[in-house]
């Protein structure tokens, strides 16, 4: 389900951004086809022989919010620089400036590590040498396609931060599920299944009490409790695995499996997160009583949840183990 739901919201942003960028291009928002007015001025007067130099840009108010058809107030000059190579003269306004909108949204399209200043081309400008101050225009490089330029982007970035949350769980996941298979072999989990078995047995009824899962459970609860982050997940994927060795559904989660996953999202912390602390330092002390209410009641609202709705007849009539419970026996 969670599958349909991702693809429907990018199905929907993808729709949603070519809808902007088409109104953008039909609108010309950006003026893509010609150059905003500008007057140049130079402080040490012009040099046709320098490669850079630093200038003083001034937009006409009036003229700029005609032709950007925008009400934005400007300042009086801005900082920039003059660059002359064989390809023609560029306009490349400081990093630091303050520049109204669209020329931000202009400056935030093309930006790069390399080029993070905005930039354009110096046209009808007749300079000469030792002019101090010129008038002309500055032609753009295009803005087509901003948001699906965006989107494509944020995806790319988010697939890199799967891609290195994933490597960097292998160590931790490896080592977890180690130390539980270590517990197995030597009779420890067990032992926390059956001390665990009273609190737990009610919220998971269909897990046998000589099952290891409880265990399991436990472990990540403990986890979480701890503010252990890294380690609650692979517990929490051993746990989810023993309870779908219990599930005689493939492709549905029993009670016990959303119960998990509720109790998982919003367990109870006593130790703040790792990552909290990281950020925070000892300045987490503060919130340190606000945490833990906060869990605490989010687990209650979890474990009701969960409870209620299994209750409820459209979900008790898919649940798996009530399925199973209600389909006649086989014929001899």
């Amino acid at each position: 389900m969670l599958n349909y739901i991702w693809s429907g919201l990018i199905i929907f942003s993808l729709v949603f951004a070519l809808a902007i960028d088409s109104q953008e291009l039909a609108e010309n928002r950006f003026r893509n086809d010609a150059a905003v007015p500008v007057t140049v001025a130079f402080p040490d007067t012009y040099d046709p022989e320098a490669r850079r130099q630093p200038i003083e840009i001034r937009l006409p108010p009036s003229e700029y919010r005609q032709f950007f058809e925008v009400d934005v107030s400007l300042d009086s000059t801005y900082e920039g620089t003059l660059v002359q190579t064989r390809e023609g003269r560029q306009v490349q306004f400081s990093d630091e400036a303050s520049l109204p909108e669209p020329l931000a949204t202009i400056k935030s399209f093309h930006e790069s590590d390399e080029n993070p200043a905005l930039r354009g081309t110096l046209t009808g400008a007749a300079l000469s040498s030792g002019a101090a101050r010129v008038t002309g225009g500055v032609q753009f490089e295009p803005v087509r396609f901003r948001k699906l330029n965006s989107i494509a982007q944020a995806a790319l970035n988010f697939a890199e931060t799967a891609a290195s949350l994933a490597l960097s769980l292998i160590g931790v996941l490896g080592l977890m599920l180690g130390l539980v298979k270590i517990g197995e072999e030597a009779g420890l989990v067990n032992a926390l299944a059956g001390a665990v078995r009273p609190l737990l047995s009610p919220l998971f009824p269909n897990v046998p009490d000589d099952h290891p899962a409880l265990a399991n459970v436990s472990l990540n609860l403990l986890a979480n409790v701890f503010g252990l982050g890294n380690a609650a997940t692979p517990l929490g994927i051993k746990a989810m695995e023993d309870l779908q060795d219990l599930n005689p559904s493939e492709d549905t989660a029993t009670d016990d499996m959303v119960m998990l996953l509720a109790l998982n999202t919003s367990s109870v912390q006593l130790v703040p997160p790792s990552l909290l602390v990281a950020i925070m330092g000892l300045q987490i002390n503060q919130l340190f009583f606000s945490i833990t209410l906060a869990t605490f009641f989010s687990t209650i609202a979890g474990i009701v949840g969960a409870l209620v709705l299994s209750k409820l007849p459209w979900f008790r009539a898919t649940a798996p183990h009530r399925v199973q419970s209600a389909d006649p026996p086989p014929e001899d």
